[in-house]
């Protein structure tokens, strides 16, 4: 057994020991029995505080998680669709397909003719033709989450100002649709046709927070899911929750521009030995061609990537926060 198959073979034996240890070990038992008292403590409390975070609780629990379905282990493609959905610029699945397939042919050509290799031609053009449609479909749906937050504290500010003035809420919805530019606008004309054709409102919100997977949104359809429940004015309620959003987009501007500097050294560190070893590669092949064919090296290569890729996790970690 040659030094390789010995690292595959340890490799595989500690992921089943993870694996294992995973599925013995269960459950968490304290978080168990915290929660089983957190619902005590809702049941019997006569707290004002305690009895919305309760209504808070069931609403969360009443919403069908058909997001979490689809983009699970039930159907891959409906997964891949909806994130192709989710961008917003009307690609297909074939459109997606037929782009990573040219990606991984054009990459694994021009890695065969420098290195004549085709065991790592292949190897990079699939991870080529995976990965870069995936990011490119990535950035879309990040860039169109990011124009949506910006422009939704306006259309609830909207929302408040029609409630307020004597229009109902479907009315109000309609008005956002129309004046409000952007995904907003878009979302809330598909939430107002499936009213039209005869959906309830709960379920048109709950089909768009279902494709569109915003917290923001979620928000929105829980605040509405709870006065439904316990009643109240509508319009201060909202208004409340546009102040909210404005808030959570301001911390993640001061987030951003704390950590922007720790992001940058993280990037720099990160991609610097890849592309210097690409470059030694390109301009002088021979001198870092035992990468590919000695043993030893290889192995040291192989190591060298996963430390790097635990030092990158962890620089990641620690620049990101939850909001």
């Amino acid at each position: 057994m040659n030094t390789i198959q010995l690292m595959l073979v340890a490799g595989g034996v500690l992921a089943l020991l993870v694996l294992g240890y995973a599925i013995i070990a269960g459950p968490n038992a304290g978080k168990n029995g915290q929660r089983r008292l957190q619902q005590l403590r809702y049941r019997h409390s006569e707290s004002t505080d305690t009895k919305v975070e309760s209504q808070l609780k069931k609403a969360i629990a009443a919403r069908k998680p058909k997001a979490h379905k689809t983009a699970g282990s039930d159907s891959r493609i409906e997964a891949l669709a909806l994130r192709l959905d989710r961008t917003g610029k009307g690609w297909t699945l074939s459109q997606y397909a037929y782009a990573s397939l040219g990606i991984g042919l054009v990459v694994a050509l021009i890695m065969f003719l420098r290195s004549g290799s085709l065991p790592l031609s292949f190897a990079i053009g699939t991870f080529a033709g995976a990965g870069i449609p995936h990011f490119i479909v990535g950035r879309a749906i990040k860039k169109r989450t990011n124009q949506f937050n910006a422009k939704f504290p306006d259309a609830i500010e909207l929302l408040v100002r029609g409630l307020r003035s004597g229009l109902p809420v479907t009315e109000t919805l309609a008005v956002v649709a129309q004046e409000v530019p952007g995904p907003v606008g878009a979302e809330f004309k598909g939430i107002v046709e499936r009213i039209k054709i005869g959906r309830t409102m709960e379920e048109s919100l709950q089909e768009t927070a279902d494709r569109l997977n915003i917290p923001e949104f979620n928000f929105f359809c829980i605040t509405l899911a709870i006065q439904r429940e316990t009643g109240g004015n509508l319009a201060e309620t909202l208004s409340n929750l546009s102040d909210v959003l404005r808030k959570r987009a301001q911390m993640k501007l001061k987030i951003r521009a704390m950590s922007s500097e720790s992001k940058a050294s993280a990037y720099i560190v990160g991609a610097l030995p890849f592309i210097v070893f690409v470059l030694i590669w390109w301009i002088n092949p021979g001198y870092i061609g035992g990468f590919f064919e000695d043993e030893r090296l290889i192995v040291t290569g192989l190591g060298g990537l996963v430390w790097m890729s635990i030092g990158g996790f962890i620089m990641a970690k620690m620049v990101s926060f939850e909001i």
